[in-house]
């Protein structure tokens, strides 16, 4: 695969707020350069509000936030201000299957109707849970619209997905499964270990962390409100744009993000949040596993420190889970991604610098978003924005913070 260049930085977006924030929080001065990117995406008028979170192993290196966090009202973004972290949500639904499949409740590479029976419909009888974690399974989209009320109603979507023909043999192909990961996923959680996928982690590993997959109101209340950025392109953030006089990967991305009958578009837009969007209360009680996550940027980071230094899962089962399943042309995105079981490798998609190339691992959330954990390098980065960008690969804000928080242990 080609590796993609850094692209220049894109024109500010002319719906962005004035750029004159203070921001705020701690930073090490061997980690200054993370501060400096920062303040940096602010003055560019790339930010409304945001946070970002840095650990060296055990020691929070950076801790800084700013902005506003809801535009609307003008409240400012403070120390404990949750945000929306869309797809980001996806390794945290993976880091608790995993650690099922740790404890013994079920083979990774044995067939899902071992412990789910029903799903063996429509010809998905060979379909392992590997294929479910690496977005190989077939079922990118639901077959009809979805509200976000049906939603909240975890075993009723894993059941139609179960009963849904897959679009390709499971295993054969792979392409994002951007929202139905969580009844996929998700249902690894629910049948074997009887709790949703938000209580589990609540009760395994975020004990103390203001991370939340179904947050209380009092949660939803303090987070910050997602605004709107530019329309969906290929780039803008750390992808290479498409050779000098070739439109066409823009045009087809394009095309597809808009075609209601598209892969693309069918996968990331059901089903649909509702009123608010992905500021709705039905969606923010619920917490999709795929997409539902609620977290500050630091205890965000302090998950994929955990988990990068094996208390979570033991160093071989998180080697594992991040051994690459599924890499090359993505059916659903139309570019190409790397995914473990659960969570993304580098790739157009999870775009890192060559010092995260060979051991980072994490995932990505539309609008910019991203956790990264690098056991080797000790590093656990979580940025949490709630400007949305609009690139389907890398957001040049987070490229620009792990690129720095990497350059400080050189």
């Amino acid at each position: 695969m080609t590796e993609p260049a850094v692209p220049e930085p894109a024109a500010p977006d002319p719906a962005a707020p004035d750029p004159a924030v203070t921001v705020q929080g701690d930073c090490d001065p061997a980690f200054a350069r993370v501060r400096e990117v920062f303040e940096r995406n602010f003055a560019e008028g790339r930010e409304l509000g945001a946070a970002v979170a840095v650990y060296a192993g055990d020691r929070k290196v950076v801790d800084l936030w700013g902005g506003i966090a809801d535009r609307r009202t003008g409240r400012a973004w403070r120390a404990d201000t949750p945000c929306f972290g869309f797809s980001c949500t996806k390794a945290v639904t993976a880091a608790a299957a995993m650690l099922l499949a740790e404890r013994g409740a079920y083979d990774v590479d044995g067939p899902v109707t071992d412990w789910w029976p029903e799903f063996g419909a429509a010809g998905k009888e060979g379909t392992t849970a590997a294929h479910l974690l690496s977005h190989q399974a077939g079922l990118p989209a639901f077959a009809r619209p979805v509200s976000a009320e049906e939603a909240a109603d975890a075993p009723a979507r894993a059941a139609e997905l179960a009963a849904q023909e897959p679009e390709w043999t499971p295993g054969e192909a792979h392409g994002y499964h951007a929202l139905t990961y969580g009844w996929l996923a998700g249902e690894i959680v629910r049948r074997l270990s009887g709790w949703t996928v938000g209580a589990f982690v609540a009760d395994e590993f975020a004990r103390g962390l203001d991370l939340w997959i179904g947050a209380p109101d009092g949660v939803i209340e303090r987070a910050a409100k997602m605004s709107a950025g530019r329309r969906v392109t290929s780039g803008g953030g750390a992808d290479a744009p498409p050779p000098a006089g070739d439109a066409s990967l823009l045009d087809r991305l394009a095309s597809a993000y808009t075609d209601p009958d598209s892969a693309m578009n069918r996968a990331l837009n059901n089903p649909h949040p509702g009123k608010g969007g992905y500021n709705n209360p039905v969606v923010l009680r619920a917490g999709w596993p795929s997409a539902g996550m609620l977290a500050t940027a630091p205890a965000f980071a302090a998950f994929y420190r955990d988990l990068a230094a094996g208390r979570i899962l033991r160093p071989d089962t998180l080697r594992e889970a991040m051994r690459t399943r599924a890499s090359g042309p993505d059916r659903t995105l139309l570019i190409d991604s790397a995914f473990g079981l659960g969570f993304m490798r580098p790739a157009a998609t999870f775009f890192t610098p060559v010092a995260a190339r060979d051991s980072a691992f994490g995932h990505t959330g539309a609008g910019g978003s991203i956790g990264l954990g690098d056991p080797d390098a000790g590093l656990a980065i979580a940025y949490l924005p709630n400007f949305m960008g609009a690139q389907l690969s890398g957001d040049l804000r987070a490229y620009r913070l792990v690129e720095a928080a990497y350059a400080a242990l050189s």
